[in-house]
């Protein structure tokens, strides 16, 4: 494989692979698969390519289907579903030589001004400094992340996210830069409620756990840079999965995005 990269914005430095084709590169994570944001980011940043610059995204749908591997790259394929004067959509499969690893659709609005109302109220959290950084966490080479507990049946989590090293002023490159960082944090919520609670470092012994499918929805700009504050919930478990939904906030309390996503949480049968 080609040099691993050591930054989000090498990440985003997709290879154009024929008509509406890119191909992306991923860092050797520890835990032996490629991170599930990371697709979803290179598939938005290959969209991005396919539409006018007055286009910013306002939600994206994706199915995570198969567990990517870190030992080729990951091939997007854009399908230009429609462009119209003030929406268009887009839909990106992710695939390798076992097959898709992702769907993601993207839709795409043109800036307006109207009202600005905001009801989400950011929570109270500690300051991202006074929060330590996981020990041995696998994400540090490009993102770092501050989450706070979740004692057993909190059904919550929340963590302080920013990516490592500055980003241009690029707009684009700062909303790949969100919907990366959006699967990071919502697991302990899930997690937190399950009857059997385990140490972080036997989970991965004790239970399967995977990203289903995930949506999000861009409500306002922000730096990925920068510090922002995702605040999730678990709506409950069932058939080994859960239900989380979050919210994102700028450092001054900007709501910034809407998430949910359905997580795997499967215990492993004992033999």
């Amino acid at each position: 494989m080609e040099h691993a990269p050591s930054s989000f914005t090498e990440l985003m430095e997709l290879e154009h692979h024929g008509p509406d084709t890119w191909v992306g590169l991923s860092p050797n994570y520890a835990w032996g698969r490629i991170y599930g944001g990371q697709v979803i980011a290179q598939g938005l940043r290959a969209a991005f390519e396919t539409v006018e610059e007055e286009f910013v995204p306002h939600s994206i749908h994706a199915y995570f289907i198969r567990g990517g591997s870190l030992d080729e790259p990951v091939r997007y394929e854009v399908d230009r579903l429609r462009d119209g004067r003030s929406f268009c959509t887009r839909s990106v499969v992710a695939r390798q030589s076992g097959g898709a690893i992702l769907n993601l659709s993207c839709s795409f609005h043109v800036q307006e001004q109207d009202a600005e109302i905001q009801t989400a109220r950011m929570p109270l959290a500690p300051d991202p400094e006074d929060c330590r950084s996981r020990e041995n966490d696998h994400m540090n080479l490009i993102l770092d992340r501050r989450a706070l507990n979740s004692p057993p049946g909190a059904g919550r989590s929340m963590g302080w996210v920013k990516l490592r090293g500055g980003l241009t002023d690029e707009e684009r490159l700062h909303l790949c830069g969100l919907a990366f960082t959006s699967d990071a944090i919502q697991f302990d919520a899930a997690r937190s409620l399950h009857p059997i609670q385990a140490p972080r470092e036997e989970y991965q012994q004790r239970f399967m756990g995977a990203s289903l499918d995930h949506a999000m929805w861009f409500h306002r700009p922000t730096r990925a840079d920068e510090w922002h504050l995702f605040d999730w919930d678990c709506h409950g478990l069932s058939g080994s999965r859960g239900m989380t939904v979050g919210n994102l906030f700028a450092p001054d309390g900007s709501h910034v995005a809407t998430i949910a996503q359905e997580v795997l949480l499967r215990e492993r049968k004992q033999s």
